[in-house]
């Protein structure tokens, strides 16, 4: 498989949320043979609204994915992933990549259910995907080819921010960016609901937070300053910045946002043990 190659047939094992948003995200972006992709899913309501958003076809069975595709994709929950794998394994062969994004899932495990020959690589997205807008880490596996991390780089650094990293800190990718959308929006929920008691409209309030947050995470990305620096010039003596960081401080927000990610990433850990 050429590992620049403009476009790919892609299978997807399950044909969920994730499956759909990166299936949509890569045909938008050229990166699909769209006649050759498609996804297994064995539920007819969830086959019918992937073909619905996507436009790829969905069949029952995950054989038929693996047959047409040169990337597989493993989108289906940990929990049922054994199943998945056991039904795919014989079909399998030195020309595919599979690509896995079950939670917690170690390349070991991957392995085990498929034969250590086979090219594995696990990857950590997050579900702002769905807006092009992912934090994703991936580790590749001892059977890769060369190029095979490269092309896992082009497709989901379409969909948002792809970073390489060693198998050891996908758990703790986990626990950040895969877990840490859900951290964000209830800090965008708490600053609204801090905005309607302060006397602002509800939907004023919620738009305010949000941006604020949008806008924040835009300066970091795009300033490359480290986040206390930008909060230091927010925060102007005696002013009304500080005075709210003090109260933030009292209740312990960065601890408590550090034993979010810490707690997150002990649980992806327990899940892979489990798969």
């Amino acid at each position: 498989m050429p590992a620049l190659a403009t476009a790919h047939s892609v299978g997807f094992l399950g044909a969920g949320q994730m499956a759909t948003a990166l299936a949509k995200a890569w045909t938008a972006a050229g990166l699909l043979d769209l006649k050759h992709s498609l996804a297994g899913e064995p539920n007819p309501a969830a086959r019918q609204a992937f073909t619905a958003a996507t436009g790829l076809r969905a069949v029952p069975t995950n054989a038929e994915v693996v047959q047409g595709s040169q990337i597989v994709v493993v989108a289906v929950k940990p929990q049922v992933l054994a199943a998945a794998l056991s039904e795919v394994r014989g079909y399998l062969t030195a020309n595919h990549l599979v690509v896995s994004i079950a939670a917690g899932v170690t390349l070991a495990q991957l392995a085990g259910h498929l034969g250590s020959e086979t090219r594995v690589v696990r990857v950590m997205p997050n579900t702002p995907c769905l807006v092009g807008a992912s934090a994703t880490g991936y580790a590749v596996g001892p059977a890769v080819l060369p190029g095979d991390g490269e092309v896992v780089a082009k497709l989901f650094g379409s969909v948002g921010v792809a970073l390489a990293v060693p198998e050891s800190q996908l758990d703790a990718v986990t626990g950040l960016s895969g877990s840490g959308p859900a951290y964000v929006y209830m800090m965008i929920e708490a600053l609204a609901d801090g905005g309607v008691r302060a006397g602002l409209p509800r939907d004023t309030a919620l738009k305010l937070a949000a941006q604020t947050v949008y806008g924040s995470a835009k300066m970091v990305l795009e300033t490359g300053a480290h986040p206390a620096a930008l909060k230091d010039a927010v925060a102007s003596p005696g002013g009304t910045t500080i005075a709210g960081i003090h109260a933030l401080e009292r209740g312990a927000f960065r601890a408590s946002v550090m034993n979010a990610v810490e707690a997150a990433t002990n649980r992806a850990s327990e899940l892979g043990k489990k798969s």
